[in-house]
């Protein structure tokens, strides 16, 4: 088998990324990966800013398709969406699919979360009257919902809600009352999505030391049967690999021996 380092969740200029698909291509190549995956947000109303407009959506397609045959036999590239679960987009003609969670749904409005302190400090105070655990609770009980919308590849940041904790301790990640709603929506989604990542995206842009999601969640992953894949969910091509030693050991401290890659056979597990 090839050289086993690969990305597949990836952002360009599609979406709210910094690069060119071909940009990241060439630093994948240069960084020694495999493989690499594209995985654009996509189109939610309430972000049009930073996710990709659906007109887009067949460039896109096309795009990725002519890369993955330009550098044929050179690196593996593959056509992927990250789908945000209150979007209305189609889902045909992806190799994989990565389900994730940016925006709360509260009395039929998008409520936007995955940003600043401040703008996560505001959604409590506002939507849930200064309550920390009760914004954790309502997150994971919409997240266990990820397998109605579609048929999913890879969970995407399991517990990006934690993205500013180490700043603001806005509820407390230890207490059994907020490991216990997260262990219920992963139990929600056990045998409907088979991967989940290890997602480094937060440390490259400063949020955190650690990747999502946390050390204390990782072996229930894998007690529930969950295979794991590594990712840097990349914006920006320079920090393509970031994290991923610290993700592997990670991974090997609790009870992991292999992780997942994307072939064109479809996922195969390879060593950590």
């Amino acid at each position: 088998m090839k050289n086993t380092l690969q990305n597949l969740h990836t952002h360009t200029v599609f979406c709210d990324g910094r690069n060119t698909p071909e940009e990241v291509v060439l630093a994948a190549i240069e960084k020694g990966f495999g493989g690499v995956g594209f995985s654009a947000h996509s189109f939610i109303s309430c972000a049009p800013h930073l996710t990709m407009p659906i007109e887009k959506t067949g460039e896109y397609k096309r795009e990725i398709t002519r890369l993955k045959q330009k550098y044929k036999g050179i690196i593996d590239v593959y056509l992927g969406l990250e789908f945000d679960v209150y979007s209305d987009v189609g889902l045909d003609g992806y190799e994989f699919l990565i389900a994730s969670l940016h925006n709360l749904k509260i009395d039929g409005e998008l409520v936007p979360f995955d940003r600043s302190a401040e703008v996560v400090a505001q959604v409590i105070d506002t939507r849930f009257g200064g309550d920390g655990m009760a914004f954790a609770k309502e997150y994971y009980r919409q997240l266990a919902r990820l397998p109605e919308y579609g048929r999913f590849d890879v969970i995407g940041h399991f517990d990006t809600i934690t993205k500013n904790i180490e700043k603001v301790r806005f509820f407390d990640t230890d207490s059994k009352e907020y490991v216990g709603c997260a262990l219920e929506a992963l139990d929600a989604m056990r045998g409907k999505i088979p991967f989940f990542e290890v997602n480094t995206g937060a440390m490259a842009r400063g949020y955190r030391t650690t990747p999502y999601p946390a050390a204390n969640l990782l072996k229930a992953f894998r007690e529930m049967g969950f295979g794991a894949v590594i990712t840097s969910d990349c914006h920006n091509a320079e920090f393509l690999d970031c994290g991923f030693d610290l993700a592997r050991e990670l991974l090997i401290e609790a009870g992991f021996r292999e992780r997942y890659i994307l072939t064109d056979a479809g996922f195969a597990a390879v060593s950590i």
